[in-house]
């Protein structure tokens, strides 16, 4: 396997993640009057996206360890739902 063929396989393994995890702090910047403490624990946006994306990572990476390959829709709901409680998480929303 070439460079370029692991980098791909790299990059569009980890491409759902970042993109969930992008898309998840963003949204919860524009409609994050309903959940949000008075003190979140990350209070950047890049630091939430850096820490969801490590969490999708981690699921994604456990999906394939755990069905032998990966594109599971199961790792794929389970990494949503993981990105949700951390976001939750970092936006200290269960002392709202």
């Amino acid at each position: 396997m070439t460079f370029y063929l692991l980098a791909n396989h790299l990059l569009n393994f980890v491409l759902p993640a970042a993109a969930v995890a992008l898309l998840l702090v963003l949204s919860s910047r524009v409609f994050g009057g309903l959940f949000r403490s008075s003190r979140p624990v990350a209070a950047t946006w890049w630091a939430q996206t850096v820490i969801v994306f490590a969490a999708n990572v981690a699921v994604l990476v456990a999906g394939l360890v755990f069905f032998g390959r990966d594109g599971k829709m199961m790792t794929y709901a389970a990494m949503v739902a993981s990105a949700a409680v951390c976001q939750w998480i970092l936006l200290g929303a269960w002392r709202a």
